[in-house]
């Protein structure tokens, strides 16, 4: 089971005025969701808000670059810093916006956590537009909110396209969007750029379940991926609560299935939710219908049988990753990663006195019951340091062919599968346990894997070692 820390993340900031004398009403969106029960249904935890400043276009002109580019930049560090805590917990963070500006704290946060772990982190981006305006295909920018897929891919002005120095916080072939409207204004940009997109039409002809699946596939060489929620997805008959409605887009149903197809896999690290303009649903109808949706796609993370994420140490001995041509060793272990796999310790010891998955050294995953001698204590040792060499073939064999006097068989314990080439839980080869302690193991059984049964998604989150009613004016305008 993974614990959902829902953290609201209420800017306006990326958005222009709707009209000249008011202001975009999204920032009201993590309370009104909040108000449906929202925390109590999900049993998460309240990771408290993030708050922006004043909304205040001043004397704003096109040509100016982004409007508020330098609020967004500082909100942007601050909303990275509590993604981060929340992933540092072992917690499944759900970021409620805000508009879509929220996007470059989440992308900031990811890139943050990808150098940490070795590996890549990818994007999945819902949403009915694009948002990938930049200097080098229009006139000129103003709202961040229209432009923070250009924005997080490394287009657009340097302060908030790379942060910390960081360029691009996702690369174009670790993007995967979904649900624009066929006729989108860069939907070529996007083609020639590389990245890779399902408009509507696509996905309604393919269905979400397997999109959600496809998607997977796509981000196959990554570490795990973050997912972004632009609830304009929705075709404005069901959801007109936005400030760019736009015909053709799902219905709630499908964007429910979507959600649950991305999020049931431990390589999702979190969503982010936004555009809801409580503005524009005053009887709160609107709002009621989005918890709904959200309640239900998020089940899967939540589930008994939910795997966390886990970050992991590299080994000594570089093992194959698909591109990319580095090589890492331990000495490249990064101060977060330390913080990760300290706070993952206790799961760990938990499953070591129950099951662990183990590699059998034969390319089959198993799940096993480990015994230890008396005087170890299971608490400090870790199943990435047990070899199965030490304990004998005689272990190894189906259920119910073990070790004479080894304890009962395991029951069954469903899993995700690892990525390809890797040990289930461990992100490599097993490596003997340094005091010289070998452990029993019982009978093994394999294990029929849950989740997309076509792919086997980008891995366990690890650090990697590569070988070498009013219908509102569209968001996407150029003014702020």
């Amino acid at each position: 089971m993974r614990r959902i820390a829902v953290l609201d993340a209420p800017t306006n900031l990326g958005l222009r005025p709707p009209t000249p004398t008011s202001v975009p009403g999204c920032a009201k969106a993590p309370g009104a969701l909040r108000d449906h029960d929202l925390l109590a249904r999900l049993r998460a935890r309240d990771a408290g808000c993030v708050t922006p400043a004043r909304y205040d276009p001043g004397d704003w002109r096109p040509g100016d670059g982004v409007c508020h580019a330098r609020e967004i930049a500082d909100y942007s560090l601050a909303l990275a810093e509590r993604i981060g805590s929340i992933i540092d917990r072992g917690e499944f963070p759900v970021v409620l916006g805000g508009d879509c500006s929220v996007l470059l704290g989440s992308a900031l946060a990811m890139h943050r956590l990808g150098e940490a772990v070795g590996g890549r982190i990818g994007l999945v981006f819902v949403d009915g537009h694009s948002d990938f305006r930049h200097p080098g295909n229009a006139s000129y920018v103003g709202a961040a909110a229209g432009e923070d897929l250009a924005l997080v891919t490394g287009r657009g002005q340097a302060d908030l396209a790379a942060l910390e120095g960081r360029r691009p916080y996702f690369r174009d072939i670790d993007v995967v969007v979904l649900g624009i409207r066929a006729q989108d204004e860069y939907r070529l940009d996007l083609q020639a750029a590389g990245i890779t997109t399902r408009p509507v039409p696509a996905l309604r002809a393919e269905g979400a379940a397997r999109t959600a699946q496809w998607a997977h596939e796509q981000l196959a060489d990554c570490a795990g991926y973050w997912v972004h929620i632009d609830v304009d997805v929705l075709d404005p008959a069901v959801m007109p609560a936005v400030d760019a409605p736009d015909p053709g887009g799902i219905a709630f149903a499908e964007l429910e299935i979507l959600l649950a197809g991305l999020v049931d896999t431990p390589h999702c690290l979190g969503v982010e939710l936004t555009v809801f303009d409580p503005d524009y649903d005053p009887d709160g109808s609107y709002a009621a219908e989005i918890v709904n949706t959200v309640v239900a796609g998020l089940a899967p993370v939540t589930a008994p049988e939910a795997v966390p994420p886990r970050l992991l140490s590299a080994r000594p001995t570089p093992s194959p990753r698909r591109g990319n041509g580095r090589t890492a060793t331990t000495t490249d272990r990064s101060d977060r990663a330390e913080r990760l796999d300290r706070a993952e310790r206790p799961n760990r010891a938990e499953r070591l006195d129950g099951l662990v998955r183990l590699d059998g050294h034969d390319g089959v995953e198993r799940v096993a019951r480990l015994e230890f001698p008396a005087d170890i204590d299971p608490a400090d040792i870790d199943p990435a340091d047990i070899d199965l060499a030490d304990v004998g073939p005689a272990a190894l064999g189906p259920a119910g062919v073990g070790a004479p006097g080894v304890g009962p068989s395991v029951s069954t314990v469903p899993y995700d599968v690892p990525a390809e080439g890797e040990s289930p839980g461990t992100g490599g080869r097993a490596h003997p346990e340094p005091s010289g302690v070998a452990a029993s193991v019982a009978p093994l059984v394999e294990r029929e894997p849950v989740g997309p049964p076509a792919s086997a998604g980008p891995g366990l989150l690890r650090r990697t070692t590569p070988s070498t009613q009013n219908t509102p004016e569209r968001h996407e305008a150029d003014t702020a």
